[in-house]
């Protein structure tokens, strides 16, 4: 008796343990891949901040008094898309704009973006349709974070300009790189549509002051990697990009990476690296 007592209380805190850990885990890493799970959501709602794209799952099933019968199927399909949208329209609330910010804050903030995010998420594309052998059936859509979700989140982002920097003295001749690494492993830093990258003084090295609105919508302000080898080979970032260490971050998000001053300085030093910076040839590598 007492034995059996004692495999019934360590399966009850192992249980604890699992859903302990369930509830306070806010991101999932898969492969090279920086996958983040919206908490609320549960396994419902994802945003691979890598590849660039929010995804949500929904499942649906026939009402019971069509189990068995022909309309079933179509029945059970099209309530998983209803409940396949309604999800990826709460994942892309969560999705974090800067250190301060997540897209529900805009749309709290704006019926006009909340219309416009609610009419992209209508769009997004079907790409899995699973029907399981219970009747239900399960269907996963996604959006692309670039183009028409940036187009609506980024300019208004942009809007609030830091103060200029001036320049840092000319670096040295040939000094000139293609695009922007930054080491932030180790930091806890969390990806964002629209971060930054501060020197010591708080200062914006890179972010609303430098980069054109037009390539931030296009290909976002940012890439995002979980290796450094490959951020530094990345096509973004072309074939001499300066690599810097993040040291801390800022904001209650995370996403604003400070780096030394004189890593700031090297970037700031020479006019031909203003050009990478406005194209957005900038790579975050995350733990």
């Amino acid at each position: 008796m007492r034995s059996k007592l004692i495999v019934t209380v360590g399966v009850i805190v192992s249980m604890l343990f699992l859903y302990s850990g369930i509830g306070f885990c806010q991101e999932k890493v898969s492969g090279s891949d920086w996958t983040q799970i919206v908490e609320q959501m549960g396994d419902k709602g994802k945003i691979n901040w890598s590849e660039g794209y929010i995804e949500a799952v929904g499942i649906g099933a026939p009402p019971e008094r069509y189990i068995g019968k022909p309309q079933a199927r179509p029945m059970a399909l099209r309530a998983a898309k209803v409940d396949a949208y309604r999800n990826l329209l709460e994942t892309t609330k969560g999705v974090r704009i800067d250190s301060a910010t997540v897209v529900k804050d805009f749309t709290v903030e704006s019926d006009v973006i909340n219309a416009q995010v609610e009419g992209l998420v209508k769009g997004a594309k079907v790409v899995n349709q699973e029907y399981l052998s219970d009747g239900t059936v399960e269907v996963t859509v996604r959006m692309p974070m670039a183009g028409g979700f940036a187009q609506v989140i980024i300019p208004k982002a942009l809007e609030k300009k830091p103060e200029a920097v001036p320049p840092a003295p000319p670096a040295p001749a040939g000094d000139v790189f293609t695009g922007m690494v930054v080491d932030a492993r180790g930091l806890q830093a969390r990806p964002a549509m629209a971060p930054k990258v501060l020197d010591e003084n708080g200062k914006e090295v890179y972010g609303s002051m430098n980069v054109d609105k037009e390539f931030a919508v296009q290909q976002g302000m940012s890439g995002y990697a979980r290796d450094l080898t490959a951020a530094q080979s990345n096509p973004r970032v072309t074939n001499n990009p300066v690599s810097v260490k993040g040291v801390k971050t800022e904001g209650p998000g995370r996403a604003d990476i400070v780096i030394s001053n004189a890593d700031a300085d090297k970037i700031r030093g020479a006019a031909d690296n203003m050009t990478f910076l406005k194209k957005c040839r900038v790579m975050i590598v995350l733990d």
